[in-house]
């Protein structure tokens, strides 16, 4: 084994955590990995990575541990879990989106432990993740980044330092502003769509109409074009999470003196598809609390 290759524990193997494991295994780095449910890691064996049965026998040895959890609550009861075979000096980049009062407890939770604590969520979505291609905020020790940034460097195509403080340096902060911009275009992308539909409007007028323009992005087209074609599954970024992570926008905005009208109307909108059954779908399926009821859902995604 290298200098560069390390053991690293995977822990969360979603959307985004089994891309970052399969991206760590072909880079050449030995990767152990768990997931609360076995049988969505369980493909992970494939590319040679070693599946855990739970988070401690993932974490066991490995002089990284990576975490891609649901949430920060999550991520702090599966970092319990594994407590008892974390060895002090152990690297941990956290890359879920735990907001503000989350990424202060994980924090804590490394300073009991003696871990070498990195902030480190991620921008990009399920096609960047499985390219390698994300683009990672990080925040932690100068000591510990010869350790992390072979993993940094698995997993995206660029890293963003934003300070030496775990805690408090500004990845999360950054993340926070960065989805806020993302959430709030995709529920203009939806809403658009839908104003299009009920007054009897061609979206390809609309869409020729600000073609070239200042108005006109990518990321309106391929929202509206997975919206049009029903294509909402595989999820780029589900709106689950999608809804969360805009209550976490809410919460950040008053925590710090900023009422943020259009996350809280995004995550009503979010939660509201996902009460529809649209809650594993991709965020652009938000389209649909839009309409109260789902029974022509086949002649809107036409």
């Amino acid at each position: 084994m290298t200098d560069n290759q390390l053991t690293v524990g995977v822990l969360g193997t979603g959307i985004m955590g089994a891309a970052m494991a399969r991206n760590l295994a072909r880079a050449g780095h030995t990767v152990r990995a768990w997931n609360r449910t076995r049988a969505k890691a369980e493909p992970l064996a494939a590319d040679g990575i070693q599946v855990a049965d739970t988070p401690a026998e993932a974490v066991g040895t490995a002089d990284v541990v990576l975490t891609m959890l649901h949430d920060g609550p999550v991520t702090l009861e599966t970092m319990r879990q594994a407590a008892p075979a974390l060895r002090p000096g152990t690297v941990w980049a956290q890359s879920t989106t735990a907001g503000l009062d989350g990424v202060t407890e994980l924090a804590a939770f490394a300073r009991e432990h003696g871990l070498v604590f990195y902030d480190a969520p991620v921008l990009g979505t399920r096609q960047p993740a499985e390219a390698g291609q994300l683009t990672v905020l990080a925040a932690g020790p100068a000591e510990g980044r010869d350790t992390v940034t072979p993993v940094f460097d698995a997993v995206g195509a660029r890293t963003v330092w934003t300070g030496d403080d775990g805690a408090e340096a500004g990845a999360t902060r950054l993340k926070l502003v960065v989805n806020s911009w993302v959430l709030a275009a995709t529920s203009a992308v939806g809403e658009a769509l839908a104003l299009a539909e009920v007054l009897d409007v061609d979206p390809d007028g609309f869409f020729d109409l600000i073609a070239g323009g200042p108005l006109d992005m990518g990321y309106l087209h391929a929202k509206a074009g997975l919206i049009r074609s029903g294509q909402l599954s595989p999820a780029q970024f589900a709106v689950t999470t999608a809804a969360k992570d805009a209550r976490l926008i809410v919460r950040a905005g008053d925590r710090h003196g900023a009422r943020l009208d259009v996350a809280a109307a995004s995550a009503e909108r979010l939660e509201r598809a996902a009460a529809q059954g649209h809650g594993d779908e991709d965020m652009a399926a938000a389209y649909y609390a839009s309409f109260p009821d789902r029974a022509d859902r086949a002649d809107r995604t036409a």
